[in-house]
């Protein structure tokens, strides 16, 4: 029931015309289980095991997938995974941040930028990209602003390379810099952290996407169903992601969503 209700009331992200589940899975897991802020360690899932979790994730009304080329094989395994349902999904990867032999580096040139766009549609194994996001290392109104990578990106996007483009931010001035050149942001939101709200604000008003990200605090949230039911409090918040790898906390977390959003009671 709650998924049938989900696939009929998606969310458009902003102005995209794209339709997003409340929640996105998030599956930096997927491929990589080093150097991130999660509490507990975990083994990085074999592919029977993330295949299932693909398809509970549909079957629960999710349609958002976020990855990345610094989540280690979370793109190739995604490509691999995902033949033959590429219509089904909204796939949202990023640019700016590679992860190899423990170090992240970053690049937000042009150059770059269409080098690691043309990598995520090899590995995704996919002619398009529905949202592209510049994962950035903290600078982010420099970026924004002194790079070329947002000039870059909405030429990916008139040629129907990517359908949008955001910045995934970690600042206030960065993320309020992104709204009016791009088409949403994804950014951290949280009853601990709630700094960034006009951000929010300034979306909402303006028909931009708002995706959020750390809604757990990176797994630290003793209270994930209070979480959900502060983010979702804010009409302008279009989608939480969700990074698991555990096939109940998932079902919870969809539940409480449906909860906070639509007054479920299942």
């Amino acid at each position: 029931m709650i998924a049938r209700f989900l696939n009929e009331n998606l969310t458009l992200l902003g102005s995209t015309g794209i339709r997003v589940s409340p929640l996105g899975l998030g599956t930096v897991k997927f491929g990589r289980n080093t150097d991130i802020k999660y509490p507990d360690t975990f083994d990085i899932p074999d592919d029977n095991t993330i295949s299932n979790l693909l398809s509970l994730a549909r079957d629960l009304g999710i349609n958002l997938l976020d990855t990345a080329p610094a989540y280690g094989s979370s793109e190739e395994r995604l490509g691999r995974l995902l033949r033959g349902q590429r219509a089904e999904w909204i796939i949202s990867t990023k640019v700016g941040e590679y992860y190899e032999k423990g170090v992240s580096t970053y690049s937000f040139t042009p150059q770059d930028t269409i080098k690691s766009v043309n990598e995520s549609l090899q590995k995704l194994k996919t002619d398009y990209l529905d949202i592209v996001l510049i994962h950035s290392d903290g600078k982010d109104t420099y970026i924004i602003e002194q790079t070329g990578i947002i000039e870059t990106l909405s030429r990916l996007k008139e040629k129907g390379i990517i359908r949008a483009f955001g910045l995934s931010g970690k600042t206030l001035e960065g993320n309020m810099a992104a709204l009016p050149v791009s088409d949403l942001v994804m950014m951290t939101y949280n009853p601990a952290y709630d700094e960034e709200r006009p951000v929010i604000d300034k979306a909402y008003e303006t028909g931009k996407g708002v995706l959020i990200k750390k809604a757990f605090e990176s797994g630290h949230s003793i209270n994930p169903q209070e979480s959900i039911r502060f983010v979702f409090s804010h009409p302008g918040v279009n989608s939480i992601i969700i990074g698991t790898i555990n096939p109940e906390h998932l079902r919870m977390n969809v539940k409480w969503a449906c909860e906070a959003i639509y007054g479920c009671r299942l």
